[in-house]
């Protein structure tokens, strides 16, 4: 068999009606949603499938929904007899690292839903509105984005990475000032453009601190077990199946880089042929082709992806 890694998207791939033709295949992955919504309290599940897409935006509730949507598929993958445990490691991105402890058996659907709801919670009101910002920075590799960190942060605010998703898509964060110097600096270290990103808050930056405080306290409540296929954790691009480093690093990455682009390389150096996207739409898949250019990229979504997947594994 191929070998194969199962993948989880983070903020940003959401829409409104996603994962609700799998609840209607698939029993198994209705179950999912009916746990989400009885742990929250509250029909997430509606707002998901037919409610306010603004709504739906809203950290706290984007957090939940897409790690729902994401087991679900899994879920109903499960009944063509392959699980996370066929794969050869797991990784998600930001909160997709939830997803995959969850799809993983590491941590309980139930658990995961109530502890991204404090951790989206946590995320927007850990800095003010307005005191933040975040850029895309196009056409950069690490060291241009370091030099315009340092440049950001020259006059004393906050200017850091926060994702490196793929060569040339990195982004940084911190206060809005520190960033704005940054952005408008790019031509000066020879990177082509800086983009504000529309995000309510300095996401995976060291003014999230009261935020990783919070989450140390959450997590540190529910039961982490060892997942059944590895962990690629963020925050250290490697191999990590101990349920006290998991704890760990789920609390360092909320302040912590988001080491993408490295942990795609280090699945591929590890034999990894293809990826399968389990959850909303295909944002992973397309920025890892520009990490391993001949890595094949699946995604787990609708009921026929769900075919094809068992399919191509058999």
């Amino acid at each position: 068999m191929t070998k194969f890694a199962f993948i989880f998207p983070g903020q940003g791939s959401q829409f409104i009606g996603m994962g609700k033709d799998l609840a209607e295949a698939f029993p198994e992955a209705r179950a999912v949603f009916d746990e989400v919504d009885y742990a929250l309290g509250q029909k997430l599940s509606e707002l998901i499938w037919s409610g306010d897409e603004d709504e739906l935006k809203l950290t706290s509730n984007t957090q939940p929904a897409l790690m729902a949507v994401s087991v679900a598929a899994m879920r109903a993958l499960e009944t063509k007899g392959l699980s996370a445990a066929d794969a050869a490691f797991v990784a998600g991105h930001s909160l997709g690292e939830y997803s995959a402890l969850a799809a993983a058996g590491s941590i309980a659907v139930g658990d995961a839903a109530r502890v991204l709801r404090i951790r989206g919670n946590a995320m927007q009101a850990a800095v003010p509105a307005g005191k933040g910002a975040m850029a895309a920075l196009l056409g950069a590799d690490p060291e241009q984005a370091k030099s315009l960190c340092a440049i950001g942060s020259s006059e004393g605010g906050v200017c850091e990475i926060a994702n490196d998703n793929a060569p040339g898509q990195i982004v940084i964060s911190g206060d809005k000032a520190a960033i704005e110097l940054a952005a408008s600096k790019v031509s000066d270290v020879g990177v082509k453009k800086a983009m504000l990103l529309p995000v309510s808050a300095p996401f995976h930056c060291s003014m999230m601190q009261p935020a990783a405080d919070q989450m140390l306290k959450a997590l540190a409540e529910i039961e982490i077990k060892a997942p059944s296929a590895p962990l690629v954790a963020n925050v250290t691009a490697d191999v990590t199946t101990d349920p006290d480093a998991i704890r760990r690093q789920l609390v360092e990455q909320v302040t912590g880089q988001v080491r993408w682009r490295e942990s795609v390389t280090f699945m591929a150096s590890q034999g990894v042929e293809l990826t399968i996207e389990a959850g909303a739409g295909k944002v992973l898949t397309v920025m890892n082709r520009r990490t391993v250019k001949d890595l094949e990229g699946l995604t787990l979504g609708t009921p026929e992806e769900v075919e094809s997947v068992a399919e191509r594994l058999r």
